[in-house]
């Protein structure tokens, strides 16, 4: 019994020293986002890696849900006589739930992979070490950069998730079921607030954000040095992003719709 306390102890205190050297790790990331900024090329070009590079998935991701979403609402609100508020449910369910999240879990398996693999494969080449031997501090020159490339592509990639799935609904509803469209458009512009309703969920999306971008600069940065490590952490930032992410979703929404 006491060798079995000895090793939950053990992990205990190693997972609590993990965790405080990912705080004292984002915390160097905020502290060198701002030199990162007078280095504004280094951003836009880490927006353009990290973002665009993820669109055709996100956008053809977003058109699918458009599409499956606008089925399954008309059918279940066909029932009850309210097939006119199909337009509002969609928008509702993409602006604040969907586009976020989806975007978030898709950001974690595309744009996180590539960034721990390209942090983990320069610390394996010793990229790293080499520019700490040459007084170039890796975090301000290299990670702060990805870190607000990927705080400033997310909230983008969530809005487009978001009006590409409008638009394959659309299509479904009026061009397929037969939804009149006025109707679809009237309701939705009536009903959706810009603050209340598209506002969080482009806060949600930050959020994620730097959850996902930070999840995988810290996994390729603390990774071992061998193709095995660089593997293992990739598969980690996956892992640990999405259950963040999900986590993280419910916490904001009970902040954010618990009152009317």
């Amino acid at each position: 019994m006491t060798r079995v306390f000895s090793l939950l102890g053990a992990k205990v205190l190693r997972w609590l020293q993990g965790l405080g050297h990912s705080a004292f790790f984002f915390l160097d990331l905020l502290r060198f986002s701002p030199a990162a900024l007078r280095r504004f090329s280094l951003v836009v070009a880490q927006v353009h890696a990290i973002g665009n590079r993820s669109l055709v998935i996100i956008l053809a991701s977003g058109l699918a849900v458009g599409f499956v979403l606008a089925l399954q609402m008309y059918y279940a609100l066909v029932t009850y006589g309210a097939a006119e508020s199909l337009g509002l449910i969609v928008n509702l369910a993409l602006v604040r739930e969907l586009g976020p999240v989806v975007t978030a879990l898709l950001f974690a398996g595309r744009a996180g992979t590539s960034l721990t693999a390209e942090i983990g494969l320069m610390k394996a080449g010793e990229q790293l070490a080499a520019m700490e031997l040459m007084a170039i501090d890796p975090r301000s020159r290299v990670l702060a950069p990805r870190f607000l490339g990927g705080i400033v592509s997310m909230p983008l990639l969530a809005a487009l998730f978001s009006a590409i799935g409008i638009l394959g609904a659309y299509v479904v509803a009026v061009w397929l079921i037969g939804v009149d469209s006025g109707n679809f458009w009237s309701i939705m512009q009536s009903r959706v607030d810009v603050w209340r309703d598209v506002g969080n969920g482009i806060v949600k999306s930050s959020v994620f954000g730097v959850i996902c971008t930070f999840v995988a600069l810290y996994q390729g940065h603390e990774t071992q040095a061998t193709p095995e490590g660089v593997a293992h952490a990739t598969t980690r930032t996956v892992v640990i992003a999405s259950l963040g992410v999900l986590a993280m979703d419910f916490v904001l929404t009970a902040m954010m719709f618990s009152t009317p």
